[in-house]
Parts: structure tokens; C-alpha cells; sequence
């Protein structure tokens, strides 16, 4: 049989190709993509420069992949969506630069046609990550070990995701928030917040976090502001949106205003509401 493989890294500066892997000649790999023994790299798959594909790993359907990501052994990329909805569309998965995606990591493609899984940028996804159809996740995101992220969840820049849990379809967790291990993860997380529990709750805000950010520096940035809005929004005896009419009346900084943006989308109709917050 006619290896190919051979034609693939003549086409490439600095491709290298496992004589045991599969990779389809339409596939396009740029300067100094690595395919290891095993994997298997289907039609339709761009793969950026620098990005090192592992062993015994299969990158499939309209996938493009940006560059510098390491992809470890057995991490299935772009397969069908576990939908019953599905019927065959011709849908994406794209993934931007400097992602680690360990060990039995899947990520499915979305569902109907023109739609997308997305993948930002400098995100760690641990072992036996699993990210389902339509989902968007923004940049500088930790998901540990075993986080199963249903169907059409967002999540934001710098959010934390603890090991051993499951996020509900539709859910949003947003930025800069960090979810304690095996927490159940069935309502909306808010931005800068603490969630933690089975059923989850709200704890307070992610002062840690808040802390390594660097948005401390910032002079845009109040923690003493947003500690005061948190508190309105979650521990006054006002209802959630009577709350979010007197904070957006009040005088907020950039942190508090993306904290009620946040909440005002989660209340509306289309969403599931924000985690209740521990009594």
C-alpha cells in the first residue's frame, strides 16, 4: 500500500509524521507539526504550526487547530456530537493557540449546520476532560481531571473548573470564577465568584483568584465596589432583579458592571439563573 505519509511531510517545513500514523492528503499541517505513532488525522483538519498531535489520537471532521497546542496520547478531536439531534451536519470544532490537552481529552463537534465548537486560547484541559457539542470556552481556562462539560456551556476567560464534576447543558460559568471539586454545576456561575457543594452554591466572591489575576493593580478595578455589589445582588432581602435595577443605578467599576451583565443575561427567560448562594 502507498505510504501517504510520504507526501504529507514533503509538503511541510519541519512536519514530522509517524510512519504508523494516518494522515489524510487533504489534510493541511503548517511548519513543525508533529503526528505520533498511532494517531490519525482525517480530511478536512487544519493544524497550526508547532502543534504536536499524540500517540494513538484521532483528529477528525472540519477541525482547525491554532498553533503550539500539545495534544497527548488518545484525545479525540472533532468526532459527532453525543446528541440524538444530530443528523450528519457538517459542523466545526476550532481551537486557538497554546492549549494542553492531556490525556482522553474529547471535544465534539456542534450539532446542526453552521454551527461551532470553540476552544479559545492558553487553556489546560486534565485528563478525561470531556467538552461537549456547541460548547464555547474563552482563554486562560483550568478544567481538572475528569470535568464533564455538557452540550452549549460557556465559559469565560480565567475560570477555574475543580476535577470529578459535571456542568448541565446551557449552562455559563464566567470569568474569573472557580468551582470547587465534584461540585454539582446545574445553574449559572457569576463572574469572580466562589462555587463549591452537591447541590452547588455560591460562597462568595474568588478572592484568591481576584488576587493572582493582577487586577489588583488595576485602577479600574474596586474590590471594596465589588464586595459591596455581591453582597446587594446575593445577601440583601431583595429579589435578584430588583437588586440589578439599584446596582446598575449605583456607581459601579468595570468589574461590578460585568458582574451584572452577567446576572441580568442569566435571568432572563432563555437561561437557567445563577447558583443560589449558600444561607
Amino acid at each position: 500500500m502507498e505510504n501517504k505519509n510520504t507526501e504529507v511531510k514533503s509538503s511541510f517545513v519541519g512536519v514530522k509524521v509517524h510512519p504508523n500514523s494516518y494522515v489524510d492528503p487533504s489534510a493541511e499541517l503548517h511548519d513543525g507539526v508533529i503526528i505520533s505513532q498511532g494517531a490519525t488525522v482525517g480530511p478536512n483538519v487544519i493544524i497550526g504550526k508547532g502543534t504536536e498531535i499524540g500517540a494513538n489520537s484521532v483528529i477528525s471532521g472540519r477541525t482547525q487547530i491554532g498553533n503550539n497546542n500539545k495534544v497527548f496520547p488518545n484525545v479525540f478531536i472533532g468526532l459527532d456530537p453525543q446528541d440524538l439531534k444530530y443528523k450528519g451536519a457538517s459542523t466545526e470544532v476550532i481551537i486557538g493557540d497554546n492549549n494542553t490537552f492531556r490525556e482522553c481529552v474529547t471535544i465534539n463537534k456542534a450539532t446542526d449546520e453552521g454551527e461551532k465548537t470553540i476552544i479559545g486560547n492558553n487553556n489546560l484541559l486534565m485528563a478525561y476532560t470531556h467538552i461537549g457539542h456547541n460548547c464555547e470556552l474563552g482563554n486562560g481556562i483550568v478544567l481538572s481531571n475528569s470535568v464533564q462539560v455538557a452540550g452549549h456551556v460557556k465559559i469565560e476567560d480565567k475560570a477555574i473548573i475543580g476535577g470529578c464534576l459535571g456542568i448541565h447543558q446551557f449552562v455559563n460559568i464566567g470569568y474569573l470564577a472557580m468551582v470547587g471539586g465534584m461540585t454539582r454545576v446545574d445553574r449559572d456561575i457569576p463572574p469572580f465568584c466562589l462555587a463549591e457543594g452537591h447541590p452547588g452554591r455560591l460562597r462568595g466572591l474568588n478572592r484568591i483568584g481576584i488576587k493572582r489575576s493582577g487586577l489588583m493593580e488595576n485602577k479600574d478595578f474596586d474590590l471594596k465596589v465589588l464586595q459591596s455589589t455581591w453582597n446587594l445582588l446575593f445577601k440583601s432581602n431583595n429579589v435578584i432583579a430588583d437588586s440589578l435595577e439599584i446596582a446598575i443605578r449605583g456607581q459601579l467599576d468595570l468589574s461590578s458592571t460585568k458582574l451584572c451583565e452577567f446576572l441580568k443575561d442569566s435571568i432572563s427567560k432563555e437561561r437557567r439563573g445563577p447558583m443560589p448562594v449558600i444561607n
